[in-house]
């Protein structure tokens, strides 16, 4: 008996925790086509394929369920972009497919960060995730002094922001290899140039 019991506690608490991935799932996935407030709880349970009482019992307000898609997004952003320190075609491969994944969606946030709080929060901290993202990256081959590394970093940052990526995968209409060339070709002449320790040959 107490087995069965276990074994159908433990059944129930998947179900639970596949209903709430569900929920998450659709509100990120409504959240880099549509602005937050087009957003309501009926939308995202119709994309999840449960009903708004569901979604209410698990988050119970939609302010905590986009506090948990945020979290529950921002780990995802987090693995996402794990790259190799000083590799840079694997890092650019790394930030192609993070962008291919999550492009339009950031592209979307950022439309809104004047008006939208959480869209002002992702935004926020998606500036300061990119650039500690370059520095660590790309670290190998930044100049040693302050001020001609904080150079060095910010010219990186704009070589590898979602904005160049944008210009050229969308508004060129470029394939994503062409794009992911163009934009390793943008980091590889920024780390050939004077002071930085690559001289010219970054790894790859």
């Amino acid at each position: 008996m107490k087995t069965t019991r276990t074994y159908t506690m433990g059944a129930r608490a998947e179900a639970a925790e596949a209903t709430r991935l569900a929920i998450l799932d659709a509100l990120v996935g409504l959240a880099g086509e549509r602005m937050f407030s087009d957003i309501g709880l009926d939308d995202v349970a119709t994309r999840a394929g449960v009903s708004v009482q569901t979604v209410l019992r698990r988050f119970t307000t939609r302010a905590n369920l986009l506090e948990e898609g945020y979290q529950y997004a921002r780990e995802q952003v987090f693995e996402e972009r794990r790259a190799p320190v000083g590799d840079v075609p694997g890092a650019m491969q790394v930030l192609a497919e993070h962008y291919e994944r999550r492009g339009r969606a950031s592209v979307l946030f950022l439309a809104q960060e004047d008006r939208e709080p959480l869209a002002a929060r992702i935004t926020t901290e998606g500036r300061a995730l990119h650039r500690a993202w370059v520095e660590e990256v790309f670290g190998p081959f930044l100049p040693g002094p302050p001020g001609e590394r904080a150079e060095v970093v910010d010219l990186l940052v704009v070589a590898c922001d979602v904005y160049t990526w944008k210009l050229l995968r969308l508004d060129r209409a470029l394939s994503r290899d062409r794009t992911t060339r163009r934009m390793e070709r943008l980091v590889r002449t920024i780390l050939a140039g004077p002071g930085t320790r690559s001289e010219g040959k970054p790894d790859g």
